[in-house]
């Protein structure tokens, strides 16, 4: 993995806008009315295109947009994980939405996991999250309902990841980018569908990482760079209703951690990083855990890099965690120094400022700028590609403050 050695590198999430041309192509595939042939033509040029745009803009590790995980709609929330439902066998079409899924307890078996329609933060501001003009957005369109697993997990995605690296390989080989980084659903927020096959949450979430190991090996087996998807590490806290003690919660990230240590185990960690954050939706936000509260636990994860939220207004402020928590030698972090959760642009100063905070605790070398979340279907495209753009003119800005 790429690492800042004599300036600073910048990168992002993982989702970004995807065109017109392929959102009417996944319409039209979704509906049956797709021609496979000029489907892949036109998944594969968009692809070229925007690895070729981010380097325009002057990120250093792109990614390919998330663009091979369907999605229909310009504002989608769930194709991060969703994806995978598409790509996993031993599981039934199910009936009830993440929104209004029954509880189920996890482990410890005192807490209880609501579905998403019952969090806290929807329940505490409920006029706001039910007023349409309060500009909470939550994802747009119906709500699909969820599978269920109803026999032995498997992976049967292969012929999909083995086309999204294709497609990947190529775009990064065309501009001429040295590397590139692919995402994946870790197991824990894999695991949030129902499952009525397996004993245990704790059998289910294995299950989960032991199916999911094939697509993040043939990610690192390609010579792409693994970012694991979990933001069910953090925001799952708000999910837990009545709200647990601190100590029971760590211990079910501690059980998250053990499967995503499971799932990657053999595979070099210095080519997986791993995405933290609280939720991409645009709503308050007041029932977030402190970053504090977790992330020694989380930073117990076998991989390379560590990201996490750092630029939006309820989180910008644990930057100071890091004065009292170590970074792993072995690790880097990729802080979020621009949001998805505004529509204003960060001011370059501001951008580099973020930046200087982090290379002043730990580092230059071990920063690399990047986003808090993804920015596709979280923003408009054109202010989402403005965002890109000053993130890599905060992180030159702050390369000539560092390296002066």
């Amino acid at each position: 993995m790429r690492t800042s050695t004599d300036r600073i590198l910048t990168s992002h999430v993982g989702s970004l806008p995807r065109p017109d041309e392929l959102i009417a192509a996944n319409q039209a595939r979704e509906s049956g009315a797709a021609d496979p042939g000029a489907f892949e033509r036109t998944l594969s040029q968009a692809v070229g295109d925007v690895v070729r745009h981010q380097k325009e803009l002057g990120i250093d590790v792109p990614g390919d947009g998330e663009f091979g995980k369907s999605m229909a709609q310009r504002v989608n929330y769930g194709s991060w994980w969703r994806y995978s439902w598409q790509r996993l066998s031993g599981i039934e079409p199910g009936t009830d939405s993440l929104y209004d899924m029954a509880p189920h307890r996890s482990t410890p078996d005192h807490i209880v996991l609501t579905s998403f329609g019952d969090r806290r933060d929807r329940t505490m501001f409920s006029l706001a999250y039910n007023d349409p003009e309060s500009g909470i957005t939550t994802g747009s369109g119906a709500r699909p309902p969820t599978p269920v697993c109803t026999a032995p997990l498997g992976y049967a995605g292969g012929d999909m990841i083995a086309a999204d690296i294709a497609n990947f390989k190529a775009a990064l080989a065309a501009s001429g980018v040295a590397e590139g980084f692919m995402t994946a659903v870790a197991p824990a927020s894999c695991a949030r569908i129902a499952n009525k096959y397996y004993k245990s949450d704790e059998e289910f979430l294995f299950a989960c990482a032991d199916a999911m190991r094939a697509e993040y090996k043939a990610i690192v087996d390609a010579g792409i760079v693994l970012q694991l998807d979990d933001p069910c590490l953090a925001e799952g806290w708000d999910q837990v209703n009545p709200e647990p003690s601190v100590a029971d919660y760590q211990t079910l990230v501690a059980s998250w951690i053990d499967a995503l240590n499971h799932s990657i185990s053999g595979l070099p960690a210095d080519r997986i990083r791993l995405h933290l954050c609280w939720g991409s939706w645009h709503g308050p936000h007041v029932t977030d855990i402190p970053i504090r509260d977790i992330i020694e636990i989380v930073l117990k994860a076998k991989v390379g890099a560590i990201s996490f939220e750092a630029g939006n207004v309820r989180h910008e402020h644990e930057w100071k965690v890091w004065q009292e928590v170590r970074l792993p030698d072995d690790m880097v972090m990729l802080p979020g120094v621009v949001s998805h959760a505004t529509n204003v642009i960060e001011h370059p100063e501001l951008v580099a400022d973020r930046i200087r905070r982090f290379a002043g605790i730990v580092g230059r070398e071990r920063v690399i700028a990047s986003t808090d979340c993804g920015l596709g279907g979280r923003i408009h495209p054109q202010i989402a590609w403005a965002k890109l753009e000053a993130l890599a003119q905060g992180a030159a800005l702050a390369t000539r403050q560092l390296w002066p």
